[in-house]
């Protein structure tokens, strides 16, 4: 049935090649390679050998050759038949384009590499270095996005996730925790902004692009949710009652009215010398004695790059260290590996304090608030906590200066506000004395409350020997 040799290659007559056909091909006789061209796509064909080996070919004239000669294009079981007619189609259009359909192969098994290489993980990482690390909410920031994007998307090609895939995660997390969902659409627009910018990730247009928070979450509101006399005695017996490191987190906070990160992330280089010496010196039965240090050494500075601030405007904050502040610092663990005063790592790293822990304080303060209802004769069952964020303690502490009436320069300081237009430049008082007066003046209200004494007795300020 070999008729005749055309360009050195044996060839039968065209066919119609099926899968019934290919399965039935023999081993060709010795020395043999004949091609059976196909009679559907044209040049097109399968070769078989002496021992049987089929492969899929396509004989062409390619870009640079002279001669007509035909060119692997895969075996059967590594591609059917239609894949197969597909692939030389796809060749001949290359070839008919003056295209070499082994260098565009090679371009896009290249482009593929790249493409999985630079995975939403990988792309997060290098975010992560680039414009994280110096960022005062870095930290929590990367959280977010590993917790939430990374087990979905941490493992696909960056340039394929879609609209529909953010916006599922954006969705889940609005059912539960509405600012949250907000911040989250922000970080990831971020993330995606970089990438397009650095045109290294084959990244053109953000999934994000035509996701508006407003539209998926709805209007932001400003917030006014202050926390009344029952719910601060409450939220201050959870926190006593909540293992450490939470526990403490939460009742500085209400001492000092920091952002939470700000004091979830302290660290004993924060604080002066004497005061890290006297608390590695102390004993576990020997109460510390304070009054030894000035004033001026019970300072806790918060270095600018943790501070809110934008533009690189913002500054270190200096908290004065209240007695009751200080024997918060007194009951912490002491650790040789790391400098975190909150930690779970032996002082390595910070302490996440996430949505669980604030979801155990807010069911330990709703018995609180239920067993208060109780003892006053009221039906506990109808008692709730209404939803707060941590935010709002600082909203809290600064409701209760202005009632005590401290000046508004001490309110703002101890809030850390940035003071508005040319005060913000010229005046760089730094309001420690006031800012000390209206922490004490703060933590004898909030004591009043949280931990009521007799009516004889009197919350007296702060008294020290070099004041």
């Amino acid at each position: 049935m070999l008729s005749r040799k055309r360009w050195g290659y044996p060839i039968r007559m065209k066919k119609t090649l099926t899968d019934r056909l290919i399965k039935s091909l023999k081993p060709a006789a010795a020395g043999e390679r004949p091609i059976i061209w196909d009679a559907v796509v044209p040049g097109f064909g399968i070769r078989n050998t002496d021992r049987g080996h089929l492969t899929f070919v396509l004989g062409a004239r390619f870009p640079g050759k002279e001669h007509f000669a035909p060119r692997q294009l895969g075996e059967p079981g590594a591609l059917t038949l239609e894949q197969a007619r597909v692939r030389a189609r796809a060749w001949l259009d290359l070839i008919a384009k003056g295209g070499d359909p082994k260098t565009e192969e090679e371009r896009l098994r290249q482009s593929e590499v790249s493409r999985q290489e630079n995975s939403f993980a990988a792309v997060a990482e290098e975010w992560f270095k680039d414009k994280l690390t110096t960022e005062r909410k870095g930290k929590e920031v990367e959280r977010d996005i590993r917790k939430q994007f990374m087990p979905a998307l941490g493992k696909r090609p960056v340039t394929d996730i879609s609209d529909v895939d953010v916006l599922t995660i954006i969705k889940a997390k609005k059912r539960t925790a509405p600012a949250q969902a907000r911040n989250l659409l922000g970080h990831v627009k971020r993330l995606f902004t970089w990438a397009i910018d650095q045109r290294v990730y084959g990244l053109k247009t953000s999934p994000c692009d035509s996701l508006r928070p407003t539209n998926i979450i709805g209007k932001k509101r400003a917030r006014g949710r202050v926390l009344n006399e029952e719910e601060l005695f409450a939220l201050w017996r959870a926190a006593k009652r909540t293992p450490y490191p939470a526990g403490s987190v939460y009742r500085l906070l209400m001492l000092t009215a920091l952002r939470l990160n700000e004091a979830a992330d302290a660290s004993w280089p924060e604080f002066d010398p004497a005061v890290v010496r006297m608390m590695r010196q102390r004993r576990d039965d020997d109460p510390l004695d304070w009054m030894k240090l000035e004033l001026g050494q019970l300072l806790w500075t918060i270095p600018a790059e943790r501070m809110k601030g934008e533009n690189d405007d913002a500054r270190a904050h200096m908290v004065p260290l209240t007695p009751d502040m200080l024997r918060i610092l007194e009951a912490l663990p002491r650790f040789k590996k790391g400098d975190y005063l909150f930690s779970t790592t032996f002082g390595k790293s910070p302490a996440w304090i996430g949505d669980k822990i604030k979801k155990r304080i807010d069911e330990r303060m709703l018995r609180t608030l239920r067993a208060l209802a109780r003892r006053r004769g009221d039906d506990p069952t109808k008692i709730e906590l209404r939803h707060w964020v941590n935010h709002d303690i600082r909203r809290t502490v600064r409701s209760n200066l202005s009632r005590l009436k401290v000046t508004e320069e001490a309110r703002e300081a101890v809030m850390a506000h940035a003071r508005p237009g040319i005060k913000g430049v010229y005046d760089v008082y730094d309001y420690l004395d006031e800012k000390r007066e209206a922490l004490e003046l703060w933590a004898g209200r909030l004591l009043s409350i949280v931990e009521p004494r007799p009516a004889e007795s009197n919350v007296v300020p702060f008294a020290h020997a070099n004041a």
